[in-house]
């Protein structure tokens, strides 16, 4: 086991809701919280798409949802579900005709709002092809496309109005005896989807899949995500997630598992402890973290390093990780194995001697939980 295990002081209580599949993937219940994300190639760009796909499930995406506007993207999306490794949701919109398409297709999930695609019979039809071809769906309600008699009955996008559009959208898709679905109240604004998302909470026992919607690029979105996301994981809503970054979606897989990672919700990978640096420093520590970074991606075991820069906390914090360098000087620092000292190494070599350490102590954790 990992000597960064979970500490009572920092469990979260999840909220309680039902489990339901995307493809082979569980969500809600007891199940691991998901990370999401969304090809943004053109779907009828089979090998792009896939690529992409690819991409997000080797940096540890459980679900990816593609686009599906026409049906030149229904044809694609077949062949783009045969080669994902992950389950694939298809986002679907107005077009009742492209969820069907979508379900026969092999989609896991159809991100779709009932209330928007037409006539019961047409809403029933899409149940059926999902339910035909065990395909789940999730309600996709979003602050910047409420339904017109909301936004009348309000005057603005606010809670109330996406609880009360996503609670009417539940009831057709429960009238016609389908309960394989999950729900999101997305809004760009952190405040109003956090509050839209404490109230929905409260008001269904679906799973929810947590998101701020058009967070921005890499460093505005991450920091809104975290934030919003953040808080509402901590009060324990939430069954799966995506960071909506205008970025690769590689890098919203990697902000998903950081937020995870950092309340101790789910582990993937080294989560590196790192000083910002200072006059004190007996190595370059900016440049060396950047490194490791890259060198440990491949690691999928959760582990924890601490990189440190002087003695003032490096001892400290080794004693919480698995494995640990703190500088020192006459060029060279102490590494730490499994919280205790163990030996000195020269900073010239200490990058590829952590390497070799983290892939050790990674195989030994392995061993134990096999």
């Amino acid at each position: 086991m990992s000597i960064n295990h979970i500490r009572p002081w920092r469990n979260i209580e999840r909220r309680k809701s039902r489990k339901i599949h995307v493809g082979n993937v569980p969500v809600g219940g007891d199940s691991p919280i998901t990370v999401q994300t969304m090809t943004n190639t053109v779907t009828t760009d089979i090998k792009g798409t896939i690529a992409q796909v690819q991409a997000a499930a080797d940096a540890g995406a459980d679900i990816v949802r593609i686009s599906v506007p026409d049906q030149d993207s229904s044809r694609a999306l077949k062949e783009i579900v045969k080669e994902s490794p992950v389950p694939i949701v298809a986002d679907i919109h107005f077009h009742y005709k492209r969820g069907i398409e979508a379900a026969e297709a092999g989609a896991a999930c159809l991100r779709i709002n009932p209330g928007n695609i037409g006539s019961q019979d047409r809403v029933r039809e899409v149940i059926k092809a999902a339910r035909d071809n065990n395909c789940s769906m999730r309600i996709g309600v979003n602050a910047g496309s409420l339904e017109k008699h909301l936004l009348e009955k309000y005057g603005e996008p606010c809670p109330q109005a996406m609880v009360e559009s996503g609670l009417d959208h539940i009831k057709i898709l429960e009238d016609n005896d389908f309960h394989e679905f999950k729900i999101s109240v997305k809004a760009s604004d952190v405040f109003l989807a956090a509050a839209a998302y404490q109230s929905l909470a409260e008001a269904t026992d679906a799973p929810i899949h947590l998101g701020i919607t058009e967070a921005g690029g890499l460093m505005s979105g991450t920091i809104k995500s975290s934030i919003g996301l953040g808080n509402l994981l901590w009060m324990g809503i939430g069954d799966t997630i995506r960071v909506s970054l205008s970025a690769d979606p590689v890098q919203e897989v990697k902000v998903g598992y950081e937020i995870l990672k950092g309340l101790g919700l789910r582990h993937r990978g080294v989560n590196i402890i790192s000083c910002p640096s200072c006059a004190r420093q007996g190595f370059d520590v900016i440049k060396t973290v950047e490194t490791l970074e890259q060198r440990l991606e491949h690691i999928k075991t959760p582990m924890s390093l601490s990189i440190i820069g002087c003695v003032v906390n490096g001892p400290g914090e080794a004693l919480m990780t698995d494995v640990g360098f703190t500088g020192g000087g006459n060029g060279n620092g102490m590494v730490y194995w499994a919280g205790k000292q163990d030996h000195r190494i020269d900073n010239e070599q200490m990058v590829d001697h952590i390497v070799e350490l983290v892939e050790k102590r990674a195989a030994e954790i392995d061993a134990e939980t096999v």
